[in-house]
């Protein structure tokens, strides 16, 4: 049972840059970008190719990074640029780079087994070691992207998402912050590709599959816990909500009701629960709140006199 839970925590954590770049693009951006299933693929289609090539592991999951980011601008041309719909942009580029990815792999299928990648040094130590290690990658992506999100180009970014008419108002490129956001959302999630495959020891043309479904529930329960009073607090909201979210994932799939073949449907039963629970709660909230108005007009609360 605790292995199951350590391995849950390590994909949690891993998981949790995609997660953060899913945030970037719908609650920061207000774009609902469907191309992560497709850049995440792309990350771990370039990383696990240039290793079997012989690039050093680094190098290779750097270019992942990069590679991700040239898929997120090129939807965010085609938004801005070609004026294409957000959403119908988002879905043809995550089609086009299926075709793309299997181009790059040169199949559907890339084993790892037995190359040395930037984790497999770390797979021989004890899984608490590994943990940790993960999580000071994972902190240190998350405090750059704090402090990236607390510059001018930062703040012009967040405003874009804001209120995009306000910042045009005062001379700032919208189109370009759109696409700078886009991309940078992308390269976080082609950089948890490049590290999924690495983890796993294969890349898949079809490990991309609902990655969006599991940026948004990361996103969503985080909120949940944490609220998201601040960027600060929102971004490490989204690593507590991945690495929550696997975690009941992993119990879920313990119970004899689930079978493996039902992640989907525990993934669909959590992004409920977790949007409607707040919404219950904000309902009870608003009603307590009205009743005790109401008896205080009417002076029921003072013993029944006005």
């Amino acid at each position: 049972m605790l292995t199951s839970i350590y391995g849950a925590i390590v994909l949690g954590l891993l998981y949790a840059l995609m997660a953060l770049g899913v945030y970037i693009t719908f609650r920061i951006l207000d774009f609902p970008d469907l191309t992560v299933d497709g850049s995440f693929v792309t990350g771990g289609a370039i990383c696990a190719t240039m290793i079997t090539h012989g690039y050093n592991p680094l190098i290779a999951t750097l270019a992942a990074c990069a590679g991700g980011m040239l898929a997120g601008a090129c939807t965010g041309l085609l938004h801005t640029k070609g004026k294409v719909n957000g959403l119908l942009a988002g879905i043809l580029m995550m089609i086009a780079l299926y075709s793309i990815n299997i181009r790059i792999m040169g199949s559907p299928y890339l084993s790892l087994l037995n190359i040395k990648t930037v984790l497999s040094p770390f797979f021989s130590k004890p899984i608490g070691v590994y943990i940790a290690i993960v999580f000071a990658v994972v902190i240190i992506v998350k405090l750059l992207l704090d402090a990236f999100l607390h510059t001018d180009l930062g703040l012009a970014l967040r405003a874009t998402g804001d209120n995009a008419r306000m910042i045009r108002s005062f001379g700032a490129n919208t189109d370009r912050t759109t696409i700078l956001g886009i991309s940078i959302s992308n390269g976080l999630v082609a950089l948890s590709g490049a590290l999924i495959a690495q983890h796993g020891g294969s890349a898949d043309v079809n490990m991309g599959v609902g990655m969006i479904v599991i940026g948004l529930a990361s996103v969503i329960i985080g909120e949940a816990i944490f609220g998201a009073r601040s960027v600060w607090v929102a971004t490490l909201a989204v690593i507590v909500g991945s690495v929550v979210y696997r975690v009941v994932v992993a119990f879920a799939l313990r119970v004899e009701l689930f079978e493996a073949s039902d992640l989907k449907l525990i993934t669909a039963m959590i992004v409920i629960v977790a949007l409607v629970v707040p919404q219950i709660r904000r309902t009870l909230k608003q009603k307590s709140v009205a009743r005790k108005r109401t008896l205080a007009l009417t002076g029921q609360g003072k013993g029944g006199k006005a």
